[in-house]
């Protein structure tokens, strides 16, 4: 069973966007996805068949100030306005809407991973919480501490899903995935995680959540951990690991028409490397096919 994750990073998003792109206009497919933050919005467009709406999502829309800016910021105390993005722009009547039902006609297991904002815990939504015009459950999975309030789901408050999860091959794992394609969006020399800017995002909802407050704080711990386990199951040829090269200068929430399109670039050529890993898999499938018929001769 092939799983991908897409762990998102914001803007960096756009590598992953490139990526699955790729796959659809190659025709590759996946037996369970999971997407963290920008990944599952990244994942939405794929599973929808819509090639290249997600690149007009960083290229452009990300790029208006309703939906992201300072002035945003100082008028709703929020840097980025999800309701926007997943909603004025993409329901029904929307400017871009989703294709809902092609979306959910896709004979694919998916989940979306948000924050706990009580519990610190993570919350694996599964494609059915998605309704028509409601996809709350994306930006749940999107609202990052320090640039969004907590997003509310069923009246309960969610944040990003990378504080809690930040690359949930366990989950993967569990929903019976023994092959994964992982889409990373730093280079593999930088993806190791120092504390960095979540020990001075911390403080900021410490108060009010303490328990997201904690788990980003020991986020970098938690990350670097999965991400061993992920690089040790590809040294095994149980996963791909698809990073950019390098940055091109893009970081979490920068705006640069330029970047965006390179690092899209670099995802779309990366995934070339997915043809040649299921061709393994599928030749390891066949001689253990092969193995199996003869011992029963």
């Amino acid at each position: 069973m092939l799983g991908l994750i897409d762990v998102g990073g914001g803007t960096r998003g756009a590598f992953g966007a490139g990526v699955l792109d790729r796959c659809l206009e190659e025709g590759i497919t996946f037996d369970y996805l999971i997407g963290v933050s920008a990944g599952a919005a990244n994942e939405a467009s794929f599973l929808a068949g819509q090639k290249g709406r997600n690149l007009r999502f960083y290229d452009g829309y990300a790029f208006r100030k309703e939906y992201m800016s300072m002035r945003l910021m100082l008028k709703t105390r929020q840097y980025l306005d999800l309701d926007y993005i997943y909603s004025t722009l993409t329901n029904s009547d929307g400017e871009d809407p989703l294709d809902y039902d092609a979306m959910m006609d896709q004979d694919v297991e998916w989940e979306i991973v948000a924050t706990d904002a009580v519990t610190g815990k993570a919350e694996y939504f599964p494609k059915q919480a998605l309704k028509r015009d409601e996809y709350d459950v994306i930006k749940a999975s999107c609202a990052v501490p320090g640039a969004c309030r907590p997003y509310f789901v069923d009246g309960l408050p969610y944040f990003d899903g990378g504080i809690a999860d930040p690359i949930p091959y366990e989950r993967a794992l569990e929903a019976g995935c023994d092959r994964l394609v992982v889409i990373l969006t730093k280079p593999r020399t930088e993806l190791r995680k120092a504390k960095s800017k979540d020990s001075r995002i911390a403080p900021l909802i410490r108060r009010k959540y303490p328990k997201v407050a904690k788990r980003l704080e020991l986020r970098y711990l938690k990350y670097n951990l999965a991400l061993e386990e992920v690089l040790k199951m590809e040294e095994e040829g149980k996963a791909l690991v698809i990073s950019p090269d390098d940055m091109v200068g893009m970081k979490t929430l920068k705006l640069d028409h330029k970047q965006v399109r390179a690092l899209y670039k670099r995802g779309y050529d990366g995934a070339e490397k997915i043809k040649g890993f299921i061709e393994s898999i599928n030749s390891e499938e066949s001689g253990e096919e092969s193995f199996a018929e003869g011992g029963q001769r």
